[in-house]
């Protein structure tokens, strides 16, 4: 399997730790079929996640598209194409537009996957999850520093879901850690993406929250997939409404974790009626905003 190649020089730090970052409630991944929805006035959404990808090298009337919905809600760039563990460097073209992109739209951090997509000059089309050795480990945190430094924003990293789990030394949960340790980047803890995992895999939800730096948790995707039969895996689709065990994590985690954002992600089969997606970004929110009640009095950690 590919993995991230041998660090080499010194360390690139980063002077922009994850500290201080604003509360941003309960957001929705902005895409078109909900566009008209994000558009109306009566509902209330609080900020919005919009693809990286679709933002870097637009043309003008999509990038004047973006500063319309910057005018309404604050916006975090969600990225699938860093590949922070693949086998060549970040795209210096890649990260410099990324700069301009966050500064643009004055994003309060900007965030991606804990993955590999590119190999050998080839685009994988999918978000490949890494072989788990403390050697990948510390060099996707030297990754990691240099470009929250080129990009001058916070950057959290995503966990993955995978379908196959080849023998490695350290857990999912164990190498999160690890990377954590060579970086102060913040985390984006996918609570569907854990579910999914735990169950696939046969670990215990809670045995990861206990290994992980929980403390680095700046957001949290929320999402329904679908239930495998037969033997078969339950599978990431971003298609349903989001499970009980999902919003179980989202309660156990606040209660431990100083998360400044929960997003709702939502990728197909829409309902036809919003009020759907609006009961699950109030209940995000009734969560979120009940932890931050008990445990500070603002709402900047």
């Amino acid at each position: 399997m590919t993995t991230a190649a041998p660090a080499t020089g010194a360390a690139t730090t980063s002077a922009v730790p994850v500290t201080g970052l604003p509360y941003l409630g309960s957001g929705i991944g902005y895409r078109t079929e909900l566009k008209d929805a994000v558009d109306s006035p009566s509902h209330r959404i609080d900020w919005l996640e919009v693809i990286t990808e679709h933002h870097l090298f637009a043309p003008p009337d999509v990038r004047e598209a973006l500063h319309r919905l910057r005018r309404r809600f604050r916006i975090v760039p969600h990225g699938l194409e860093l590949s922070i563990g693949g086998p060549g460097e970040p795209s210096p073209r890649y990260l410099d537009a990324l700069a301009q992109l966050v500064d643009e739209i004055d994003a309060p951090w900007f965030s991606d996957h804990l993955c590999f997509t590119r190999a050998g000059g080839v685009a994988l089309e999918t978000l490949t999850p890494l072989p788990r050795t403390r050697e990948i480990a510390r060099e996707v945190g030297r990754r990691a520093r240099r470009v929250q430094a080129a990009v001058g924003r916070p950057l959290i990293l995503e966990n993955v879901t995978y379908y196959i789990d080849l023998l490695s030394p350290l857990s999912e949960a164990q190498f999160i850690a690890e990377v954590m340790e060579h970086c102060d980047c913040g985390l984006l803890l996918d609570l569907a993406n854990l579910d999914i995992n735990a169950r696939n895999h046969g670990y215990e939800t809670g045995d990861f929250l206990r290994t992980i730096p929980v403390e680095r948790v700046v957001q949290v995707h929320l999402a329904g997939g679908t239930a495998g039969d037969d033997g078969h895996m339950d599978l990431d689709t971003h298609s349903d409404p989001v499970p009980p065990a999902v919003w179980d994590l989202l309660t156990e985690l606040v209660s431990v974790a100083p998360v400044r954002a929960t997003l709702l992600e939502r990728d197909q089969d829409f309902p036809d009626d919003f009020g759907e997606l609006q009961e699950e970004l109030d209940h995000a929110r009734s969560i979120l905003d009940g932890a931050v009640a008990r445990t500070l009095p603002g709402k900047v950690w």
